[in-house]
């Protein structure tokens, strides 16, 4: 027998893909986010860097990012569609995605911004709910269950 009998259907899928972005540290920030790796996804962030979440302030650094997604990140899954990336003057990238973000009990469509300092770390990051009010306040009186 050899090792490749022994692959998983899971092991066997397509690299995680999002069509207008090759960027590895964006790839891979959605495929541990989606995967519950919170600290391997808080790792691909710089040491100063900046998360800021729908309805949050900004949360700096690793250490913080990995336990604001351990609290609230564990039943949301990401579906980035497409992005599109560009070089700032300073050589940074900014990055940014679309696609919906789904939870136990909604999906609402989602912009992520990125930026990637020149080491290709993410330096920032700011998740956008693309709702109207009206959408995010009947979101908010939704509850699990009903």
């Amino acid at each position: 027998m050899t090792s490749a009998e022994f692959i998983s259907p899971a092991q066997l899928k397509e690299e995680f893909q999002i069509e207008g972005i090759t960027e590895p540290s964006i790839l891979r920030y959605f495929e541990t986010l989606n995967a519950v790796e919170f600290e391997t996804t808080a790792a691909l962030f710089a040491g100063n860097g900046v998360m800021r979440p729908p309805f949050e302030s900004d949360i700096v650094g690793t250490d913080a990012i990995a336990a604001y997604l351990k609290q609230e990140g564990q039943n949301i899954k990401a579906y980035p569609n497409t992005g599109i990336a560009d070089t700032l003057e300073n050589g940074d990238i900014q990055v940014q995605v679309t696609g919906k973000a789904q939870t136990s009990w909604c999906s609402v469509n989602v912009l992520w911004l990125f930026i990637l300092n020149q080491q290709r770390q993410i330096s920032y990051t700011r998740i956008k709910l693309l709702a109207s009010p009206q959408e995010l306040l009947s979101l908010k009186s939704v509850q699990p269950g009903t």
